[in-house]
């Protein structure tokens, strides 16, 4: 684990390794670069660069009005700045696909392609309502062996993962400690997408179409409440060449180990390359 400094002083954490095609993996609205030490085994030879946003993770944290798409758009352009990258293809999920997009129109320069791990340029209203019930708050689970059997029960339309998993997931996900479990990111995240969701819509379909001649690529979990089947009909409609597949028996997000996400992950890098 390495970090630089964003202009603003925010210290910004990243890990650095391998060589090839540069990846840089943009994490979910509360996740961190853990997310991806899923993927990572099952990767071909690549420089893989992961960063936790500010507030997230080992990065410091700098105030609600600071985390935005805007501004973690500019903290990855940075960290690609940091380390000498000129253009990078980008894996992002959820939150970090709408960061990537919002760089294909502001720095299109600096990217290879796109890939879109469960997120477009329509959200549906309850995946997001579901996202805001959560964030922001410590879980009333006091171990993190407690919490992973309540992920399994209560995350609708995972099916067939192992407890295992779960555990996983709670470990990256949650801090012990003596009075319980513990978020891995500023509180005030909450306060910041609240914000986000009740601010008037923007129509992000522009963003997409910035990808015009970059490759683009998009997983979709089959059972995603945030991203519609419809929705993403409607993207292979402007985009017919997008690399694209649904993992059966999962919801938001895939975990991107699994088969489906791996071909479609392996067939964009080859597009990049």
């Amino acid at each position: 684990m390495s970090h630089f400094f964003a202009p603003d002083g925010t210290r910004i954490a990243y890990d650095d390794q391998g060589d090839g095609v540069p990846l840089l993996c943009l994490a979910g609205l509360t996740r961190t670069m853990r997310d991806f030490e899923y993927l990572m085994p099952h990767l071909p030879p690549c420089r893989l660069i992961r960063m936790d946003y500010r507030g997230r993770g080992q990065s410091g944290w700098s105030g609600a009005d600071t985390y935005t798409i805007a501004q973690e758009g500019a903290d990855a352009l940075a960290l690609l700045d940091h380390l000498g990258v000129a253009r990078a293809a980008v894996l992002g999920t959820s939150r970090g696909g709408l960061i990537g997009m919002l760089l294909a129109a502001v720095a299109r320069d600096r990217l290879l392609g796109l890939c879109l791990n469960d997120v477009a340029p329509v959200l549906n209203h309850d995946g997001l309502v579901r996202i805001q019930d959560h964030v922001g708050r410590n879980p009333a689970a006091k171990t993190q062996a407690e919490m992973a059997g309540l992920l399994g029960r209560v995350l609708e339309g995972f099916e067939g993962v192992p407890h295992e998993r779960w555990m996983a997931e709670a470990m990256k996900h949650y801090v012990q400690t003596p009075d319980g479990l513990r978020i891995t990111y500023d509180p005030a995240l909450r306060e910041a997408f609240l914000a986000a969701v009740a601010a008037p819509p923007v129509d992000l379909w522009p963003l997409f179409d910035a990808l015009a001649g970059l490759p683009v690529a998009m997983i979709r979990g089959a059972n995603s409440d945030l991203v519609s089947a419809a929705t993403a009909a409607d993207m292979l409609a402007r985009r017919p060449d997008m690399i694209f597949a649904e993992v059966p028996g999962r919801a938001h997000v895939p975990f991107l180990d699994e088969p489906e996400s791996l071909q479609v992950i392996a067939a964009f890098l080859k597009a990049v390359a």
